[in-house]
């Protein structure tokens, strides 16, 4: 936790200075009360006593009351707003260091777990900073003082209040042992209850289409029945606290008065009247100790569980990212517009076998390389490796004769144009979703997001929407249909004119008069662009100057179209089982 708060800004370690001193002056104004009720006291035991000493002692302590009230209000502004800027810091290192992640990070940090950790746990963070700098510091403060003002006054009232004092942290110790454990357990099951609802809410389709309705509430039921009688436990073992401080609180004002009652009855009349303002007096403070250790002890119950979230925010903070930038721009690289993958082996990191194994190849300038295999051969995990989703175990991948490693990740993206084998739409416009992101090159133009859309054969259903381009396309492209969703994708990587376009299974939506358009459009646009091409489907890849034949992870053949027919025989397999012996020899 104590590394998280190093994130605050000069502003707020002034601003919590000022609080501090604020407090202060606070405290002091709250116990100035208790020696003006006893002078008031003495007042009105004094023979020769006048109204207007006891209306200007009473003066007094209205002005000590609403000099209080607004430094309270004073220190809780300051309060919030330096745990709102604290929260704000938190949650923006989080979202950075979260975009950095690369595919092996975010598996193990599941989606709902990291919206957990941006918002309740900050959250928690937040709640522990406002109400620290308001209760934290007032409370040891006012304790302290307020037993230094009845210390000395009677051992007999003292004792009764040391009394109260421990039976009151004696209970708040019982009750963190038996709670604090569930803290944890807590945040883990909020985790679960986001991850089913993320869930639901995504598949939505397939859950009606299936009448699996009542099987998804049964398992939300159970991960929120989980965490209500998780939380039911904590929140009753909370509720003793309130009966037991009302019976401390009021206990102690009874014991108080009873044993000031009964000194007073013993003393002589003389002193009969400084023991009754010394009762009044230990009444009010002895309220003030009681009420500081009970702030303290909330305070102390809120701990363990902000505890808990700073872990659970510093184990993303301190995640070692897999992929680290490296410090070339590739400016002065030699070639352009090449891939090449030399003895390129890969497995993932939590996996003890190899998905690719030994895997060599080299595509230049104005090619066109395409990837087929069986359903788990590698393709997409062999494409993956350029962008650097995954670094490679084994082997160099190079592009532009230098190794993706040394590439400043941002130089390297500039180069690529990829169309991932989900094509993912943002909540924008057509044109914004067209030209989302940056591309280190000249800006993106209407006229050239509008020929990117052409080449990628969507003007026609874009010039049927309501608004054209600057139509509306919900989060996920859930409002067009998926082959409209693959062209759009298509077009924005097209809109960024790069070296070398990663087609990732981005054909497999479109049907085969479309596919075969836009294939021919885009080879004439992309003639001295470097294409790189998975596909399940021949017809997409017959044309291709490569193709490289993955089975089981290994590379079984590299050529052309009909050098693969007469040379390997799985492609032959493939090649056959979706086309006539005539159609592949008339290709």
């Amino acid at each position: 936790m104590i590394k998280l708060f190093k994130n605050f800004t000069k502003k707020d370690l002034l601003i919590i200075l000022i609080c501090i001193i604020l407090v202060f002056f606070q405290v002091f104004l709250e116990l100035r009360l208790p020696d003006y009720m006893s002078e008031i006291t003495k007042l009105i035991q004094t023979d020769n006593s006048t109204m207007e000493e006891i209306i200007k002692q009473g003066s007094f302590m209205l002005l000590c009351a609403f000099g209080s009230l607004a430094t309270a209000i004073f220190v809780g502004y300051f309060a919030a707003n330096v745990s709102s800027s604290f929260s704000m810091s938190i949650r923006k290192l989080i979202f950075d260091k979260v975009s950095k992640f690369s595919t092996a990070e975010m598996k193990k940090f599941r989606t709902s777990s990291l919206i957990t950790r941006t918002t309740n746990d900050v959250g928690q963070l937040e709640m522990l900073i406002a109400m620290g700098l308001q209760a934290f510091i007032k409370a040891p403060i006012m304790a302290v003082w307020a037993i230094s003002k009845i210390l000395n006054k009677s051992i007999e009232l003292s004792t009764l209040t040391g009394g109260c004092v421990i039976l009151l942290l004696t209970t708040v110790i019982v009750l963190m042992i038996i709670v604090l454990p569930r803290f944890s357990i807590v945040q883990k099951l909020i985790d679960k209850v986001n991850s089913v609802t993320r869930e639901n809410l995504t598949g939505i389709r397939v859950i009606r289409a299936f009448n699996a309705e009542k099987f998804q509430e049964k398992r939300f039921e159970e991960v929120n029945n989980k965490l209500t009688n998780t939380q039911l436990f904590n929140q009753r073992c909370f509720a003793i606290l309130n009966p037991i401080m009302n019976i401390v609180m009021y206990g102690l004002t009874l014991g108080i008065y009873f044993i000031g009652a009964y000194l007073i009855e013993k003393a002589s009349m003389t002193d009969k009247i400084t023991l009754f303002s010394d009762m009044v007096v230990f009444s009010s403070y002895g309220m003030q100790v009681i009420m500081s250790f009970l702030m303290l002890a909330m305070i102390f119950m809120m701990i363990p569980r902000a505890n808990i979230s700073a872990k659970r925010i510093n184990e993303v903070l301190l995640e070692k990212l897999s992929i680290t930038d490296g410090k070339l721009d590739g400016s002065n690289s030699r070639e352009s517009g090449t891939v090449e993958f030399r003895n390129v082996s890969f497995k993932y990191p939590d996996a003890d076998e190899y998905l690719l194994k030994n895997i060599s190849f080299k595509v230049n300038k104005g090619e066109t390389i395409a990837f087929i295999g069986s359903t788990g051969s590698g393709k997409s995990t062999l494409i993956n490796l350029v962008p650097r989703f995954y670094d490679a175990t084994e082997g160099e991948v190079l592009v532009d004769g230098i190794n993706v490693k040394d590439y400043k990740q941002s130089s390297l993206n500039n180069k690529l144009g990829y169309v991932p084998q989900k094509a993912f739409m943002f909540t924008a416009t057509v044109s914004e979703n067209v030209a989302y992101g940056e591309n280190g090159k000249e800006e993106i133009t209407k006229a050239k997001i509008k020929k990117a859309i052409d080449v990628a054969q969507g003007t026609e259903f874009v010039s049927n929407m309501e608004n054209t381009y600057d139509s509306h396309i919900a989060r996920g492209g859930t409002n067009v249909s998926g082959g409209q969703k693959q062209r759009l994708a298509i077009a924005r990587a097209i809109a960024r004119d790069p070296e070398i376009y990663i087609f990732d299974d981005s054909f497999s939506a479109l049907d085969f008069k479309t596919d075969a358009l836009l294939r021919k459009e885009l080879k004439r646009y992309t003639k001295n662009a470097t294409s790189m091409i998975v596909a399940q489907r021949i017809g997409t890849i017959i044309n291709a100057d490569k193709i490289v034949v993955l089975d089981k992870g290994e590379c079984v053949g590299i050529g052309n179209h009909k050098e693969l027919l007469k040379s390997c025989e799985v492609y032959k397999e493939i090649a056959l089982s979706q086309l006539s012996k005539e159609e592949l020899e008339n290709a």
